[in-house]
């Protein structure tokens, strides 16, 4: 895509992007014109309770020595990157 059609993509999608108030399908139309491919909405959960229904995976705790190495690292890393000197 050279610099012309480039710059005409870029003014198409600041007018026509559905999220700045433009026509979905005249925006569809236009990515299709350009090469591109229109974003493809997700699908709406039937019911949005839905993901509640998974199982429930219990994940056993670190041994002791990997959260103290852990909490080490950390403490260290929040010590050597202070904002203000």
């Amino acid at each position: 895509m050279n610099e012309q059609e480039r710059s005409e993509f870029r003014a198409f999608v600041r007018e026509h992007h559905p999220d700045r108030g433009g026509d979905p399908e005249v925006f569809k139309a236009g990515l299709a014109r350009f090469g591109g491919t229109a974003p493809v909405p997700p699908s709406p959960a039937t019911d949005p309770d839905d993901r509640y229904d998974a199982p429930v995976e219990v994940v056993p705790p670190l041994p002791f020595a990997v959260r103290v190495g852990v909490a080490l690292i950390r403490t260290w890393h929040r010590q050597r990157r202070r904002r203000v000197e």
